[in-house]
């Protein structure tokens, strides 16, 4: 029996039926774990992650397991889609100096229209925000699609549609979006010192790729290594458009305080 399980249910006053209905598994299968049985390492994160309790709380015999990763990488998700929402929401949530977005699409979060919202609200909060997506027009989005085997037009239309969902970002003082032409190995999101970096692997859709959940403890690290390649990238792309009334805006305030 997993009595560190079936307590932490019983404090955060959830049924296993509950659990099952949030991971979109049987319910059968909660039984399961409450029984004994090991989780797969993504039902774990997500179970923690609903349970607000730390994985190792639940299943002490993981201690081991998290101990061979480094005080860097926090820990390796197969699959960008078995990355629990609430990963990416506390990701750009608890954001207090910048956030960085370098994808060639990523829609998957755009279409977040909650998570686009915080974004939002954490540039209006003074967060710098820079979102770095692919030129829809370039030949390396082009090969980017036929390297997932989806064609480079619908992975240029997945691009226009970001950049539509995210336009709203455009009018906000501390945000900006660029277009880059760069050939992207990896997408990185950031939030100050924790990082979220999705592989990509020839052939396999961004999605189905792993992601590796970084923390920036020291410089010439590993986390450093993406950080770096995320500003040459920035540096090289171009502003997604010219924005006439931020500086229209901004000339206003100036004869204001003269």
């Amino acid at each position: 029996m997993n009595d560190n399980l079936r307590q932490a249910l019983i404090n955060a006053r959830l049924q296993p039926a509950d659990v099952a209905a949030r991971l979109a598994v049987d319910p059968k299968t909660v039984n399961r774990w409450l029984k004994g049985r090991l989780p797969y390492p993504r039902h774990r994160w997500a179970v923690a992650d609903l349970l607000h309790v730390d994985e190792t709380d639940l299943w002490p015999e993981t201690a081991q397991q998290q101990r061979l990763i480094s005080d860097e990488v926090q820990a390796i998700y197969p699959h960008r889609w078995a990355v629990p929402q609430s990963v990416w929401r506390r990701l750009f949530e608890e954001a207090d100096r910048e956030i960085d977005i370098l994808a060639y699409s990523g829609l998957f979060l755009m279409e977040d229209a909650g998570i686009l919202n915080l974004i939002a609200e954490r540039a209006r909060a003074g967060v710098r925000v820079r979102v770095l997506l692919g030129d829809p027009d370039c030949p390396e989005v082009a090969t980017r699609g036929q390297d997932e085997t989806i064609g480079a037009d619908v992975m240029a239309a997945r691009i226009r549609n970001s950049l539509a969902l995210c336009s709203s970002l455009d009018r906000v003082d501390q945000a900006e979006i660029r277009l880059h032409r760069t050939t992207l190995y990896n997408s990185i999101y950031r939030a100050d010192d924790h990082l979220l970096v999705n592989i990509h692997a020839y052939g396999t859709p961004a999605a189905r790729a792993p992601v590796v959940d970084l923390r920036a403890v020291e410089s010439e690290g590993v986390a450093d290594v993406y950080l770096s390649s995320f500003e040459r990238a920035w540096n090289s792309a171009k502003p997604y458009q010219a924005r006439p009334w931020r500086r229209l805006r901004r000339r206003r305030k100036q004869l204001l305080c003269t």
